[in-house]
Order: structure tokens, then sequence, then C-alpha cells
């Protein structure tokens, strides 16, 4: 059982200021009977609650994928820098935290959630997902460093990097690439071309195992999540071939 002021807040409807101000003009009921007592318990798992017309769902775990923009961190707060979860409007969403990292300058496609389960069983270091990037680099890359890509570079760490797939789509003086990496070492797709005496100018993550950035999120944006992704996150956390999140490329 839940006080209905606090279900209101953990659903996305405000804070307990405005949803003791929602309950106060009469716009949410309980099993279609109008409530003004914030302090009314509820069963969140039966009760069927509305505010302003709209269904209140509960959900113990949320998912949001977000399209990180450049120069914000991932982390759930910093003294001095915008972090990921300042990019989030609702109250209750607010205690989520981003599984895995990427860099400041980096762009693209990031987790938040608060199942900590899942993302203990995502950041695992003894498994491997794929992570796919797209890059604009300084330098002209070549087929050569292609190959070189796939054996595994020496990046000044005691092993080489895992075989990486590295797919040219433009090569000039400023080459444009897709990449996939299947561990998380700091820094590491800089510093894979800085070992080929390349540069990257822009990064951006469009995909983390089986999850794809939705093309229609621009940078800052989010949304939850399909139930179809979090089964398929969620088998891929269980099988095999995951893991390894943990990165700033």
């Amino acid at each position: 059982m839940m006080r209905l002021d606090k279900f209101l807040c953990e659903t996305g409807f405000g804070t307990r200021s405005q949803v003791k101000a929602l309950l106060k003009k009469g716009l949410v009921t309980v099993n279609q009977e109008t409530v003004k007592q914030p302090e009314q318990k509820i069963d969140e798992d039966r009760d069927q609650v509305e505010c302003a017309g709209k269904e209140a769902v509960y959900a113990p775990f949320v998912y949001l994928m977000l399209h990180k923009p450049a120069g914000v961190v991932s982390a759930t707060q910093d003294r001095k820098e915008q972090t990921v979860l300042d990019l989030i409007e609702e109250p209750s969403w607010k205690q989520l935290f981003p599984v895995g990292r990427l860099d400041k300058d980096t762009e693209g496609l990031l987790l938040l959630t608060n199942d900590g389960e899942l993302a203990h069983q995502l950041l695992s270091p003894r498994k491997h997902v794929d992570k796919i990037y797209y890059a604009k680099v300084a330098g002209r890359v070549t087929a050569e460093h292609a190959a070189k890509f796939l054996e595994g570079l020496d990046i000044g760490e005691k092993r080489c990097t895992l075989p990486a797939d590295l797919v040219i789509q433009k090569s000039g003086e400023e080459s444009e690439v897709e990449i996939t990496i299947r561990e998380g070492k700091y820094h590491q797709i800089k510093r894979m071309f800085e070992s080929i005496g390349c540069q990257v100018t822009y990064l951006k993550r469009l995909r983390m195992g089986t999850l794809v950035l939705d093309d229609t999120l621009f940078a800052g944006q989010y949304r939850p999540l399909t139930k179809e992704e979090v089964y398929k996150l969620k088998t891929q956390a269980a099988g095999e071939r995951t893991g390894a999140l943990d990165e700033q490329p």
C-alpha cells in the first residue's frame, strides 16, 4: 500500500506540492471516484488511478533511452558540469542512473534505469557486447587500418584491444567510419585511432547490443524503452554475450 500523493509523484505527475494541488482541484480519481485526500492509501497493483483524465501506471523499474548530447557528463551529479540526470524533467525519474558512460564530448545512445540488477549484469567485465559508433576522423583511414583494428591494437596497456570491426564510409583528409568494439577501455576508440596516427573529431554511439538509438530523438531528448526493447535487453543480459558497457571511448 502507498499514499496517494506519493503514488502520483512516483508515476510522474509532479512534485509532492504539485500533486497536492491537483488533488485539491478534484482532478484525481481512484477506481472512478474523486479523491482529494493525499494521505489515502492505495494498492498500486490493483487500484485504478487517473489524474486529469490520464491513467497513472506504476512501474517499479524505469528504462529510458537517452540521446546524450556532447558537453554533458555521464553521472548522476556533478558540482561543475551538467549531468545526464539534469536533462530528465520528470521528478520521479531523478533516481535513475546511467548504465555505463560516454565521454563528455561524445554523444549518442545511453541507457538510464533504476534497475540495479540489470545494470550489474550489463556492466560485468567478464562479458562482452557489441557497441557500434559513428566517427569522424582527422586523417585518411584505409583498408590496412581496418585490418589492424581486426587484429587488435596496442594502445599502451598490458594487452592489445579485442578485435574491432572498422567500416570505412569515407576516406580522405577527414574520414568517416563506423566502428564496432566489444570491450570498454578508457577512451578506447580515441586511443585506437591515435595509435594509427589519426584523431577522432566527432563520436556518436549508435547501438549497444540489442538497443539501437532512436533516430527520431534529438540530442538531449529521451523516451521510455518499449516492452520489446526491455525484453531483448534482459534476455541479452542473462546470456553469454553481454556486458562491459562501462566505457569512455
